[in-house]
């Protein structure tokens, strides 16, 4: 079996939201004339056929053999809308997501999205989706329109999180202060990592990871430059006393306890990532259907890492069986 935890479905009634919604997101062509989403007038990301098509998906995931997609919505999520106006947002993708799993149990399962700037509908929408709806976790961003996932405001979310076991697939958003990657498309090349970084090193030196222990987080895009930067973080904590003030052991013990997709598709970066987390938190990621993704070598490049059959069978699978909600 191999398992797909970081692919991407829009329902096209999103999309319709999003254009009705106006704000810092709009639509237009590239130079090639592809559909595209544009940030504060920036490219975001292009829309392909595959993102609203279950049809091509299941397609291409037969063609290179994943048996599972566990769908997500990616950025910019709900967040292109404020405050309760998320929550019908959520529950219009969340139910779309239902309806394709219905149609196809055996392939698709989902995390579901949350309206987390109402924070009586982010509790109500994760029971939904979990109890409910019988989805495998959530999705969040790395930042919430610009607000930190440490902001006080998200902490009974994450209270509950806690309490469920709740797996959580951390998707990069643009940084709150996104001018300087305005141009050559260095949002998703550059700060998206940056982003998922940031993010999760201020929930580690928070406190967060220490007092939240039981969530189960996949950190996207092999974790940005976490592993590259665990040293560094642990030389902080040796040396800055405020960064020994919420945590009590290295800053690396905490991060190696996540789980990082494999979105690299680089086999020094996976390389990189399994000597420092180990195959057992590894899990096969294609960032499908996205230009940046791909879906062929999201599996070719785990058949061709020198590792175990085991630890191979548990990067395809095993890691994403064993962090799921309601396997």
């Amino acid at each position: 079996m191999r398992y797909d935890v970081h692919t991407h479905h829009y329902p096209a009634t999103y999309f319709e939201a999003i254009e009705r919604a106006g704000g810092d997101f709009s639509f237009g062509t590239d130079p090639s004339g592809q559909r595209i989403i544009r940030y504060r007038g920036s490219r975001f990301f292009g829309v392909t056929a595959p993102m609203t098509d279950a049809a091509l998906r299941l397609t291409d995931m037969d063609r290179v053999g994943i048996d599972v997609a566990i769908l997500s919505l990616s950025t910019p999520n709900v967040f292109f809308a404020e405050g309760a106006a998320q929550e019908p947002v959520a529950r219009m993708v969340n139910d779309a997501y239902a309806e394709l799993i219905a149609a196809h149990p055996q392939r698709f399962k989902a995390f579901a999205s949350i309206p987390m700037d109402d924070p009586d509908a982010a509790v109500r929408e994760l029971h939904r989706a979990i109890d409910v709806l019988h989805f495998q976790g959530v999705i969040l961003l790395s930042n919430i329109r610009g607000r930190e996932l440490t902001d006080p405001a998200y902490r009974p979310f994450f209270e509950e999180a806690d309490q469920l076991k709740l797996c959580i697939l951390l998707h990069p958003m643009l940084p709150a202060s996104a001018d300087a990657f305005r141009d050559f498309v260095l949002g998703p090349l550059v700060g998206f990592p940056f982003d998922t970084t940031l993010a999760v090193a201020r929930m580690c030196f928070a406190g967060m990871l220490r007092e939240l222990p039981n969530i189960r987080w996949i950190v996207a895009h092999a974790g940005g430059a976490l592993p590259y930067l665990a040293e560094r973080l642990d030389n902080g904590y040796r040396d800055f006393a405020e960064d020994r003030a919420n945590i009590d052991e290295l800053p690396s013990t905490y991060l190696k306890r996540l789980y990082y997709d494999t979105v690299t598709f680089s086999p020094h970066v996976l390389r990189l990532l399994r000597d420092w987390a180990g195959a057992s938190h590894m899990a096969m990621g294609s960032d499908y259907p996205h230009k940046l993704g791909n879906i062929t070598r999201a599996v070719t490049t785990i058949d061709a890492m020198d590792v175990s059959g085991p630890e191979r069978d548990r990067i395809f699978s095993g890691t994403a069986r064993a962090i799921i909600n309601n396997p």
